[in-house]
């Protein structure tokens, strides 16, 4: 995605067009990995050595308002970011600390009809993700 077209996203989701949006979302998009906020700050930092960590989490908060990105967080405790929107799970190496996107509709119809048939009281199931723990073979 070029940055004409990520200001285009930006402005459909009602973002102002900054730079620094500018260079974080295609940073995420770019490394397509999950990152944290401190990937991203040391991925944008060789072009943009003036955007703080603190702009970065502003930044990303505001991605997730507008529902950009949805957080992902790890076993060992991280805040990560993943710009899929669909409907998908993780696949998380405890050893390396990567993690995978998993779809399967398979699976998530077997989720919902499982949920679905225990009726949790006074609970109403709107998304089921699930995080895979694990390790890669290499």
């Amino acid at each position: 995605m070029d940055t004409k077209e990520i200001a285009i996203k930006l402005s459909k989701k009602g973002l102002r067009v900054t730079p620094q949006r500018i260079a974080i979302l295609s940073a995420i998009i770019k490394l397509d990995n999950h990152p944290t906020a401190e990937n991203i700050l040391e991925y944008i930092n060789k072009e943009h050595p003036n955007i703080s960590l603190g702009t970065v989490y502003k930044v990303l908060d505001s991605f997730i308002e507008a529902n950009l990105l949805n957080k992902v967080k790890t076993e060992s405790g991280k805040m990560r970011y993943d710009p899929l929107l669909t409907n998908h799970h993780h696949l998380y190496c405890g050893k390396t600390h990567r993690i995978v996107d998993y779809e399967d509709e398979k699976l998530d119809g077997l989720l919902l009809e499982y949920f679905n048939k225990k009726r949790i009281r006074n609970f109403k199931i709107q998304d089921i993700k699930l995080q895979i723990t694990g390790t890669f073979k290499n």
